[in-house]
């Protein structure tokens, strides 16, 4: 039996039907009081194995932070998923908080009981998509689980009533139980008038790509592109981090390999480059048991990446329609599995009708990619196939503008660099990926310059050995550097990293209750700020058998 079929019996499929083509701040903790709370009850002492219950889904990330100013809260979606039936409704922003929030804090509240998959889903008001999720694979018994989000940056959207359209697909039958049920709500928190709990600086307007021609307020100063990419969908492209090139005697084929790259391009000029984050949901890697309690960093809240477009925004201030286009970069041909919503996030010049200027630099370095296949020792069981790949891309845009407040030059860099050491057996009843993503982003806009450093990394071996006794051993690391420099000088710097360790085993191709699953998780996530204010957080949580072990804060 080989990996990629036992995935498509643990939950890989599973995304193949919860995918949801063109569909959906700091990770949300299930439990955002941070007080590690089991719904059921957390024993005294693990477990020998993993029983029909264990410890509700939960994240060592922070919640999100909210100002003590008076609040109100709306329900913006109650739903059960059973299918692929959207819910639909109406939002009405709150008239007892006024329109000038200092945060508005979005929360999904979900339970599910019995067996059923990994399943995708978004939400979107007005068609713009504010949250993209993933939801936990359930105990018999029944978990419940929470995802908390920062939606301030929506303000525009929010401040006007709009339609409601909410999607987790599912599948329920007599095998495949568990119904998807979830209430999502909006908290807005007014802001004050001393200056304690200010309203932020958000977009002006917020537009969803719905199609690649789109007219922009001739008066952008500033815009953003915010790509919700997703590779999923049950397929190879779930795991496009372990895609073979043909020659290769792999079952998940790319011509090009593994390398991926999410762009975005302007009228047919690439304005914009990112690596995408390797996502894994709570059925990857053939094993589920890691993630029942723990998921992987993100998987309950997928973040968009950021491009900033404002080098471009001259040219779309021109009052025609224009063409702003995503696209993953080493998908085969014809090949589903990745889904790209995009939404524009736009600041508009107060002082001037019309906005003027232009493009003065594009400079994009030659892509690279290479693999190299080095086949197995023929006749020796054990003997692993090896594929290396490496591969790169830079590119560095600016452009000016003439505002209200003066000419002001704005220029973007970014470099992208990926490595990967994949090593499998034949019928890859031993499979493992050692992989390293960076992403360097330099944004200078006058004379502040912002730079961000994105490490993500993955090291993981499963295996299949005697008995049908599969192995899943997984380390991930999400890491980001950030510092703001004006007039060259350092003013504040942020640091994140969020790491996962798991190890999960059981027997394979038998009954639930005959697997006798055994397995071990730690999160350790850090949020360090130089500001006053930032301050420092650090929380590690660690499970054995679906119980929570530790739940340790340092600051």
């Amino acid at each position: 039996m080989t990996r990629h079929r036992i995935m498509g019996l643990l939950g890989a499929l599973a995304l193949a039907a919860g995918t949801l083509a063109g569909a959906a701040g700091p990770a949300a903790a299930a439990d955002p009081t941070g007080r590690g709370s089991a719904a059921h009850g957390a024993a005294a002492e693990p477990p020998a194995e993993f029983g029909t219950d264990w410890h509700d889904p939960l994240t060592a990330a922070p919640p999100v932070a909210r100002p003590a100013t008076r609040s109100c809260e709306v329900t913006v979606a109650e739903a059960q998923f059973r299918d692929y039936t959207p819910y639909v409704g109406t939002y009405a922003p709150p008239a007892a908080c006024g329109g000038t929030w200092a945060k508005v804090v979005l929360r999904l509240d979900g339970k599910v009981k019995g067996r059923q998959y990994d399943r995708l889903g978004h939400l979107s008001l007005g068609g713009v998509e504010i949250l993209r999720t993933s939801t936990p694979e359930p105990s018999p018994d029944g978990i419940t689980w929470s995802v908390e989000k920062d939606v301030t940056r929506y303000r525009d959207t929010l401040a006007r009533p709009q339609p409601v359209e909410m999607l987790i697909g599912n599948f329920v039958d007599g095998t495949y139980t568990g119904v998807i049920d979830v209430k999502v709500t909006l908290t807005f928190h007014a802001a004050d008038r001393d200056g304690h709990a200010p309203a932020p600086d958000t977009p002006d307007r917020v537009l969803p790509l719905t199609t690649p021609s789109v007219t922009t307020p001739r008066n952008t100063e500033r815009l953003l592109a915010e790509v919700y990419a997703t590779g999923s969908g049950g397929g190879c492209e779930e795991y496009w981090y372990m895609t073979t090139p043909d020659a290769a005697p792999y079952s998940c084929k790319a011509a090009d390999g593994p390398y991926r790259e999410v762009r975005i391009s302007v009228d047919g000029q690439l304005a914009g480059i990112a690596a995408p984050f390797p996502t894994v949901w709570t059925g990857g890697w053939s094993n589920p048991f890691l993630w029942y309690v723990t998921p992987a960093p993100r998987a309950f809240d997928v973040q968009p990446i950021l491009y900033d477009l404002t080098p471009y925004a001259a040219l779309l201030n021109d009052g025609r329609p224009h063409r702003i286009e995503v696209s993953v970069v080493g998908v085969p041909a014809g090949q589903s599995g990745w889904s790209t919503p995009t939404n524009l996030l736009l600041w508009q010049d107060e002082g001037r009708a019309v906005v003027t200027g232009s493009l003065t630099r594009h400079e994009e370095g030659e892509p690279a990619n290479s693999t190299r296949w080095t086949p197995a020792a023929p006749g020796t069981p054990a003997a692993q196939h090896r594929l290396d790949t490496e591969g790169a891309h830079r590119l560095t845009v600016a452009g000016r503008l003439d505002t209200s407040h003066g000419r002001v030059t704005t220029t973007v860099t970014r470099a992208v660099h990926n490595t990967s050491a994949h090593r499998w057996t034949e019928g890859e009843n031993q499979d493992a990926l050692t992989a390293t993503w960076t992403d360097q982003e330099s944004v200078t806009r006058g004379s502040t310059t912002v730079r961000t450093a994105r490490t993500y990394t993955m090291d993981g071996e499963t295996t299949l050995g005697a008995g049908d006794r599969l192995r899943t051993v997984i380390a991930l690391g999400d890491r980001a550097e950030t510092s703001t420099l004006r007039g060259g000088r350092t003013v504040d710097r942020t640091l994140l990293d969020d790491r996962y360790t798991g190890d999960a085993s059981y027997t394979a191709n038998v009954p639930r209750e005959q697997r006798h699953a055994v397995g071990t998780s730690t999160e350790h996530y850090q949020l360090y700020g130089s500001q006053p204010g930032h301050g420092c957080y650090d929380r590690t949580l660690s499970t054995v058998q679906g119980t929570v072990t530790v739940d340790r804060r340092r600051c």
